[in-house]
This record gives C-alpha cells, sequence and structure tokens, in this order.
C-alpha cells in the first residue's frame, strides 16, 4: 500500500471519478440556474414564461364579459389534459427506472458494445437515480399545476355573469393568480423532464453527461430567451397597449 495515498478519497468518491462528479454538479447547477433565471428574468429581456403572466391575466379580464365562457373553459380542459399527460407519461418512466435498477446488467451489456470497460453495477444504479430524481420530481410538479388548473375553473366559475358585479374582477384576479402558479409548476415539471433526458448521457460516460447538460442548458436558454415565439409575445404585450380591463379595443372611450 502506497503511504502516501490518502484511504478518505476512496471513501468519499466511491463509484465516481472526479469527472463524474464535476458533470453531476454541473447538471444540477444548469439545472437550478436555468429555472431561477427563467422565472425571475431581467425586467428589460423577460422570459415566454414572465411574458405569459401577462396574457393569462389579460384573459381572466376578458373572460369577465365573454358571453358565454365555452371557450375559456375548453382552454382550462385543454391545460388540465396536458399535466395529466406528462404525469401518466413521467409515472411510467419511474416504473421503468425502479425496474431496471434492479437489472443494470443490461446497461452493463450496452457499456461493453461501446467499449467504456467495466463500470460497477453500484455506478449504474447512481445514475438511474439521478434521472429517476428528475422525473420524479417532474411527476409531482405536473400532478401539482393539475390540481391548480382544477382550482382555477372552480374560481372561474365563481366569477358573476354580471361584468359590472363588484365581486367580478376580483375573482377573476384570484383565478388569474392560480393559473399563472399552475402555469409555473407546469413549467418547472417540463425543465426536470428536459435535464432528465440530459442526464441520461452520463450513460456514456462524464463526458457524456457534460455534453448533454449543456445542450439541454441551450435548448431551454433559447426558447425562453431568443425563440421565434418570445418575439411574437413581444410585439403587443397585455398591459402595455392602454385597454381598460375586460374592454376589446373598439370598446374604448374616446378621450
Amino acid at each position: 500500500m502506497n503511504p502516501n495515498s490518502s484511504p478518505i478519497a476512496p471513501l468519499v468518491l466511491g463509484p465516481l471519478s472526479p469527472a463524474d462528479l464535476a458533470a453531476l454538479l454541473w447538471l444540477f447547477l444548469a439545472w437550478f440556474g436555468i429555472g431561477w433565471i427563467t422565472e425571475r428574468p431581467p425586467r428589460r429581456h423577460p422570459s415566454v414564461s414572465a411574458l405569459m403572466k401577462a396574457y393569462r391575466r389579460e384573459w381572466m379580464r376578458q373572460f369577465i364579459t365573454r358571453d358565454p365562457r365555452i371557450f375559456d373553459s375548453n382552454i382550462l380542459t385543454t391545460l388540465r389534459e396536458g399535466t395529466a399527460f406528462f404525469a401518466s407519461a413521467c409515472l411510467i418512466a419511474v416504473g421503468g427506472g425502479l425496474a431496471l435498477i434492479g437489472n443494470t446488467d443490461q446497461l452493463a451489456g450496452v457499456a461493453r458494445q461501446f467499449d467504456l470497460g467495466h463500470v460497477p453495477a453500484l455506478k449504474w444504479e447512481i445514475k438511474i437515480v439521478v434521472v429517476l430524481f428528475f422525473v420524479a420530481n417532474a411527476l409531482l410538479r405536473f400532478v401539482w399545476s393539475h390540481r391548480l388548473f382544477g382550482y382555477c375553473a372552480i374560481i372561474m366559475a365563481s366569477v358573476p355573469n354580471e361584468p359590472e358585479d363588484p365581486r367580478a374582477m376580483p375573482l377573476a384576479m384570484q383565478a388569474a393568480d392560480i393559473n399563472i402558479t399552475a402555469a409555473k409548476s407546469f413549467n418547472s415539471g417540463l425543465r426536470c423532464v428536459y435535464f432528465a433526458l440530459g442526464a441520461l448521457g452520463w450513460l456514456a460516460g462524464p463526458l457524456g453527461l457534460f455534453l448533454a447538460t449543456s445542450y439541454v442548458l441551450f435548448i431551454s436558454w433559447r426558447r425562453e430567451f431568443a425563440s421565434h415565439s418570445r418575439r411574437a409575445l413581444l410585439q403587443l404585450v397585455p398591459g402595455e397597449t392602454g385597454l381598460l380591463p375586460g374592454k376589446a379595443e373598439g370598446d374604448q372611450p374616446r378621450r
């Protein structure tokens, strides 16, 4: 035994190499960082998620005067179906991942085909657990988003049919706040799915994890801050048009 070698390092690192730990740290930093900047963007450069908050509030303002309100009900139903679909997919993925933990021989065979050398079974299990962390987190976010959209539907149903009712606007704004919170949870769940796919790059080694994480980070940033959809949303942001709440452009009083 080399007297200069420290027995603490193998104990701390276990089956993971320093490169594995560095790539894993980059994965979690990228996931946390893009989530933070997406929900708290600079005021002069808002993200798509931030811009959609204004549109959701404007939706609820227009909802007050819309008759009938079937259109709004259909939109909310579509949103709930989307969250239910992703929640079901994540639940299936969690089950598949748990089953794979108990049978890592297939992954070891794939590693031999790519000439990755011998990889301990514990290391394969750690890699799968990291992917399951993101998938399970996404599942919880989608389930909560689905429930919040249900709360939003109930509040919308309590809005009086008469636009002049003093309770109409406050209730509509409450529905808007719940809707925004549900969308925030849904977007967070989608980011977890993206980074779960990025975490699969670890199956090809630490370099694969680093490259996959970087790619997912770039795609997430571009869709929020440099996409065509963002430029379209910026053309006419609700709240900057001078329109009165619940009024269309042709209904504005002349000054």
